[in-house]
């Protein structure tokens, strides 16, 4: 996702200035027009090789704040002026306080947001956000080495080759799904892969990995220099293709307990495959320390002579290191809390059973329900008295035919 190279590499600058996309602010769930140009005037970028220079020309002195979108607290990456200008500088690190990066044909692109606040403790609706993009394309470089090339002395043969461009990406998933990570969650599966161009001159070796905060306030190692893992439960050892072009390692997502943004930074050593500077690769790490790294100089220093070629290897190596970082950015899982922990009051919400009604739709619904049980009253006290008239009628028919029948006129007696 991105590509910064020290040493021999350079990097060809295109200022992209694209400073018309205006954020605009949301206060009280309403969207706000109000005007500030007579705040800022106009505004100018410079892409420089570590950061980003921002000039911003006031119409009147500038008293507020310059930061980084969702960096406004207690952050290293926020700057006050106080009776500035007309004219006034923010300088923004490509590697820090949010600065993101994307691959593009012919090289890479960072770009952020950043808000112009013209209050110095308050945010306020009248500052404005402009989206910040820098293009930089990468270009080949050629670099002359030498190596031994016989077993029996040593011939000094020159190789020339163009040096390989030099990429980190980091995937959500197994780098197969092609899904490039930019917003995932602790615990998340990632997968970190640093690649070079593939060519038969050059292998790589990934050494001195960490992973910082972007603010300045912390980092924390991964790969130390022989590259093996500080620490296995954060990051494991780097798996390396077969012709050494590639190198790719699996680890959960985490992050500091203050900011979601996280950047990884490697060092990258290329190293020639003829000359046998990749014996090294893949290491075998014990620990911390890579065996097979310490036998290869065991065996060289045994030699007669070749003391001066191993240093002048290492000095070849150092210019043939290029330093790849990514960044993304890591949110804490919505329904993780820790057990021992006790929710605040701001935390404690009604049952789902829960619900409120209007006062004049309760008051309707009341007045509802006291008719029909009114009606159901006086249903009941018609159905009893029904009920009572029925058996008084059947008692009084009983009384009069139920005595026994007799005929005295026909009666011999």
């Amino acid at each position: 996702m991105s590509l910064h190279s020290t040493g021999i590499m350079g990097l060809r600058m295109q200022s992209i200035i694209l400073l018309v996309s205006v954020i605009l602010e949301l206060t009280g769930g309403q969207l706000l027009l109000k005007s500030s140009s007579s705040l800022v005037s106009d505004v100018h970028i410079a892409c420089n090789s570590n950061t980003i220079l921002i000039t911003i020309a006031t119409t009147s002195n500038f008293n507020g704040m310059i930061y980084p979108k969702g960096l406004s607290k207690n952050s290293t990456c926020m700057t006050e002026y106080s009776n500035g200008g007309p004219y006034i500088n923010y300088t923004l690190p490509l590697r820090s306080c949010n600065t993101m990066s994307a691959d593009f044909d012919e090289g890479v692109e960072y770009f952020n947001t950043v808000v112009i606040q013209p209050h110095r403790k308050l945010v306020t609706s009248q500052g404005r956000g402009y989206h910040v993009r820098c293009r930089y394309q990468t270009k080949d470089q050629t670099i002359t080495s030498n190596f031994n090339v016989s077993m029996i002395g040593t011939t000094p043969v020159t190789a020339t080759a163009p040096l390989p461009s030099c990429t980190m990406k980091i995937f959500q998933g197994e780098p197969e799904d092609g899904v490039i990570a930019e917003n995932v969650k602790i615990g998340d599966l990632l997968s970190l892969v640093i690649s070079i161009d593939f060519q038969d001159a050059y292998g790589l070796k990934v050494t001195n990995c960490l992973v910082r905060d972007g603010l300045n306030w912390g980092e924390q190692p991964l790969i130390n220099n022989d590259g093996c893992p500080v620490d296995e439960d954060i990051m494991g050892t780097f798996d390396y293709v077969h012709n050494k072009t590639q190198a790719r390692v699996t680890f959960q997502a985490h992050k500091f307990p203050y900011t979601s943004s996280v950047y990884y930074q490697c060092n990258v050593k290329m190293c020639l495959k003829n000359s046998g500077g990749c014996d090294d690769v893949p290491p075998l790490c014990d620990g911390g320390y890579n065996i097979r790294r310490r036998r290869r100089s065991s065996d060289q220093l045994e030699d007669i002579g070749n003391l001066q070629a191993l240093r002048l290897e290492e000095v070849h190596a150092r210019d043939r290191s290029v330093e790849v970082f990514s960044g993304l950015y890591v949110s804490e899982v919505d329904d993780q809390k820790s057990s021992n922990e006790l929710p605040l009051e701001s935390d404690l919400k009604p049952v789902s059973t829960d619900f409120c009604v209007s006062t004049r739709k309760f008051a309707a619904g009341i007045a509802v329900a006291g008719i029909l049980l009114m009606l159901a009253v006086m249903f009941l006290v018609v159905c009893v008295l029904h009920k009572r008239r029925r058996r008084k009628g059947a008692s009084s028919a009983s009384s009069i035919y139920s005595g026994p029948y007799s005929n005295h006129a026909y009666s011999r007696d």
